[in-house]
């Protein structure tokens, strides 16, 4: 039956995505940067370390899925399990913002590579519950993508946070060090995850179980059966496309305003309304265009957000995700080509232009998702919903994970080395993953949603209810 939800209950149980967001965006925009400009770390051994602690998930997230599918408690099968990660993502996060003072890039490798393992089985023990509510609270197909607008409107004020609030929080903390304020900067935002992660627990309500409700199946079969489900795997691989492509972007974005970014146009921000500085350093000034940049992007992608609702409700789930694809690919390119070629005004226009498809790209995928469960649960009569989030959150992390390790690579090849002035292969290597290769894999995953066929009036054959 088609539940309908109180503004109350959608903001209950998208507000975990702020936190949540905001930790993907901090990993994804700044980790690398963190592991190779603070820590220390060569580049491609920064890289190894992230893809080394995301492989982990390949272990936890599927497990996750696994056994919250196979939960009861008088709590829910998946809250029990936001109430008891709450704590370790907040301390683990802390963790691995606090650089050590360890000799040795083997050493710092291996500490890395542990911390970030346990930051990501943290965030496997409350993210994979988390995203298996969504079909517990409504199986109503245009109230699970409203669900979902409130969750990534929550979610583009953690990504803005996650993104251009870090070096201004950095700065706050610092009296002691870049490295102190680093460390400080994963103690409150671990905290703030932590806040929202329980906020969540306490609203969401979800449906009442019986063991008779439970799968059957083991775990090998589960995750057979998961791959059987065609219109899930299509959403699947094109969502590990778009994971990726968003990667590469995410990863490289301050290291191109940082290096590359020409500094006659850097210089002219000192005359910008609001923000110049005509006393800014050349430094300064690249800070604030990397704030600038991320913060164009993530504003422009939140005014979208309710726009791609609307959409999608008018088009299909199918053609506003393509849209996203289409605009992010172009972007890329945009970026890559002329990007540096243009003062900061019109510079900040493709970040504007980017940012409408960042925004078409939250509520689709996540609204498709329950879809293609539901599609499996009247097929076979069993409800898995855990291990298709297990392996929808796993699939996020790896595309990170191969991004970054990528990057990590490319960099490196390039000759890159932190806080000096880049040659031209360094630079090359830089517009290289910024552009091209982000644009390829957005035109693939475009190209293969073609073939994604559970519409809403395919949807509602399959649930038994006729067109309103």
């Amino acid at each position: 039956m088609a539940k309908k939800l109180s503004i109350g209950q959608k903001l209950g149980f998208g507000i975990f995505d702020l936190g949540g967001n905001m930790l993907f965006t901090l990993m994804g925009f700044w980790c690398l940067f963190y592991l190779t400009d603070v820590v220390g770390l060569a580049a491609n051994l920064a890289g190894a370390a992230l893809m080394i602690g995301k492989g982990w998930d390949a272990i936890t997230d599927p497990l996750m899925g696994y056994f919250s599918d196979r939960t009861i408690t008088r709590l829910g099968r998946r809250r029990p399990y936001l109430l008891a990660g709450a704590l370790p993502m907040m301390l683990a996060l802390w963790l691995f913002f606090t650089a050590p003072n360890i000799s040795g890039e083997i050493m710092l490798m291996l500490w890395a590579t542990l911390c970030l393992m346990l930051v990501n089985t943290a965030s496997t023990i409350i993210n994979v519950p988390y995203s298996s509510l969504t079909p517990e609270l409504t199986d109503d197909y245009h109230e699970r993508t409203s669900l979902n607008g409130y969750r990534f409107g929550c979610a583009v004020f953690g990504t803005i946070t996650g993104a251009a609030a870090i070096l201004p929080l950095v700065g706050v903390f610092s009296s002691g060090g870049v490295k102190q304020g680093w460390s400080m900067l994963g103690l409150v935002l671990g905290a703030v995850i932590m806040a929202v992660t329980l906020i969540t627990f306490l609203a969401a309500k979800e449906k009442r179980h019986t063991r008779a409700d439970l799968p059957r199946e083991g775990f090998f079969s589960t995750y057979k059966a998961v791959f059987t489900n065609k219109p899930y795997v299509i959403l699947f691989v094109s969502y590990a496309l778009h994971m990726t492509a968003i990667n590469f972007l995410q990863a490289i974005l301050v290291y191109y305003t940082k290096y590359l970014y020409p500094a006659e146009f850097v210089k002219q921000l000192k005359n910008f309304p609001l923000i110049g500085n005509p006393a800014a350093s050349e430094a300064a000034l690249r800070e604030t265009l990397t704030n600038l940049t991320m913060v164009m992007l993530l504003v422009t992608a939140m005014l979208f957000i309710p726009v791609s609702v609307v959409v999608s409700k008018k088009i299909g789930k199918k053609k506003a995700y393509q849209i996203c694809f289409a605009i992010l690919g172009t972007a890329c390119i945009l970026i890559s080509t002329l990007g540096h070629r243009l003062p900061p005004v019109s510079f900040l226009l493709f970040f504007v232009y980017a940012g409408i498809g960042v925004g078409f790209s939250y509520v689709a995928p996540f609204a498709m998702v329950p879809d293609a469960v539901e599609y499996d649960a009247v097929r076979t009569g069993e409800r898995k919903e855990g291990a298709y989030y297990g392996m929808w959150t796993f699939i996020s992390k790896v595309g990170a994970a191969l991004s970054i390790f990528i990057t990590g690579f490319i960099l490196k090849a390039g000759g890159f080395e932190a806080n000096i002035s880049q040659g031209p292969k360094t630079l090359l290597a830089i517009r290289l993953i910024i552009g091209p290769i982000p644009a390829i894999i957005f035109l693939a995953a475009f190209l293969l949603m073609q073939r994604y066929s559970l519409d809403e009036k395919t949807y509602k054959k399959l649930m038994g209810q006729t067109q309103g």
